[in-house]
């Protein structure tokens, strides 16, 4: 490579004599970043004004995922375009936080907005807001992983990562608790799920409890980014690239790494497909839910808050299981689990699940999740909860460990692309495989159809999933 080299940095190698990780400000102070960020994917995106937008701003449940999911596709689509580039530049600049800057600004003034998107609203500005502010936060997910590399001892990334990924739970499960228990409460009873009247006088009728998501993100991730950006270290500036001329870093990595190490490219095709389908899964999985069962934006919520639970039980597993195992058994595992999930909540409907091959007595219980079929769901839910943190952390450390630290950022773009070069397939083939199915079969029916298309993802993304190296 032609392009100048940065500074020596004080690197720390998995052989280096250094404090444990878990001892230092700055890891975490990076760690922290996942908590500010969280709260917008869970009680934005998927578990509390995802379901809204679905099963009430929209005029039916068919209807209402396919908007959210065209929405979720042109985020994904945005971000893929966006994150090499930005990872270039990274690259030839080196520090990270002033676009972190901007983004913070970018997601904070989106989320906001959200609280106007009353009963009734257009779709399509709200739409709008929802993937100015996931383009925001997915590019800043990007940005704050380049730090890693040159954070920790190369031995603890998978540590640090999984911990940091459930410890972003953590900051979705304390912001579930605020919106269920605090703001939104049923139009039935005008109670949130704590049986008190929502704080601030919100209108359970006109659904102000879910709408008051958005902002709660936005001041959530306000209060609790700022410690990332006063204690990690930056990267250091890097000199100008000196030939004018020199092709782009990007496509270089492109063309020519990938070519250099197969592996490497095999790992981010793999990641490409099971990524998409993780994040359909997590757009769509609440919407979907409620829409399946006609649940309430608290029972929506609360299986959103078992849905975290899962998921920092399981990063804080995989956080030991990596260090000692390595990432590769912790993704495959979390992969096979994901299929039997996705299968089992597709196959659920009111009387039955696993495609009618386990029956339920007919029941006219009444309550939060009273039904087998809802119980069976959550079941799915819990698995799904798991499973997918642990894929996303320990994708993350494989990475990292795989990579020069001096081109982490190049690479974590390339890496954002893999997530995302697709990013619109899965949400769009859910979207245009409900919309057929709706012709044809009641709307119900036709969201389970829609739905089973994210199965396929996990499955050609494990097939492919390689071994990969450790970088030097």
């Amino acid at each position: 490579m032609t392009e100048p080299q940065p500074a020596p940095q004080p690197v720390l190698s998995s052989s280096s004599p250094s404090p444990s990780p878990l001892r230092r400000r700055a890891v975490w102070s990076w760690i922290g970043f996942d908590f500010a960020a969280q709260p917008f994917f869970t009680v934005v995106l998927t578990f509390v004004f995802g379901p809204y937008f679905v099963a009430h701003l929209a005029e039916d449940p068919a209807r209402g995922q396919s908007a959210w999911a065209l929405a979720a596709g042109a985020t994904g689509l945005l971000v893929a375009l966006a994150s090499p580039v930005l990872g270039q530049r990274t690259d030839r600049r080196g520090p990270v936080k002033p676009m972190l800057a901007t983004l913070a600004l970018v997601q904070v003034a989106s989320c906001a907005t959200l609280w106007f998107a009353a009963p009734g609203s257009p779709l399509l500005p709200v739409a709008i807001a929802v993937v100015l502010a996931g383009i925001a936060a997915e590019l800043s997910v990007v940005l704050n992983d380049t730090l890693l590399p040159s954070l920790v001892p190369r031995a603890s990334l998978g540590l640090v990562s999984n911990i940091a990924w459930g410890t972003g739970y953590v900051g979705g499960i304390l912001a579930l608790v605020v919106t269920l228990g605090l703001l939104a409460a049923e139009p039935a009873s005008g109670l949130t799920l704590l049986g008190l009247p929502p704080f601030f006088g919100l209108d359970a009728t006109s659904f102000e409890g879910a709408r008051a998501a958005g902002p709660l993100a936005a001041l959530w991730y306000l209060a609790f980014v700022w410690p990332m950006f006063l204690f990690v270290p930056d990267r250091p500036r890097r000199p100008p690239v000196a030939q004018a001329g020199e092709a782009p870093s990007f496509w270089r990595t492109l063309r020519g790494d990938l070519a250099q190490h197969p592996r490497l490219a095999r790992f981010i095709l793999a990641r490409m497909l099971y990524q998409d389908g993780i994040n359909a899964l997590l757009v769509l999985g609440g919407a979907f839910a409620a829409a399946s069962f006609g649940w309430s934006t608290t029972e929506s919520g609360v299986f959103g808050l078992l849905l975290a639970v899962a998921a920092t039980i399981g990063c804080l597993a995989a956080a030991f299981l990596d260090r000692r195992f390595g990432p590769r058994p912790v993704v495959v595992a979390g992969l096979a689990m994901l299929v039997l999930a996705t299968v089992g909540i597709v196959s659920t409907t009111p009387d039955s699940t696993l495609f009618g091959a386990l029956r339920f007595a007919p029941s006219e219980a009444t309550g939060l999740f009273a039904t087998p079929a809802e119980r069976a769901f959550l079941l799915y839910g819990v698995l799904i909860g798991i499973a997918f943190g642990p894929v996303q952390a320990s994708s993350r450390s494989a990475l990292a460990m795989a990579v020069p630290v001096a081109d982490a950022a190049r690479w974590f773009g390339l890496y954002s692309l893999a997530g995302r070069a697709t990013g619109f397939l899965a949400p769009l083939l859910v979207a245009g495989a409900t919309a057929f199915a709706a012709l044809w079969v009641e709307p119900a029916t036709a969201t389970r159809w829609g739905m089973s298309v994210i199965a396929l993802f996990f499955i050609l993304g494990l097939a492919l999933l390689p071994r990969l190296p450790r970088s030097a």
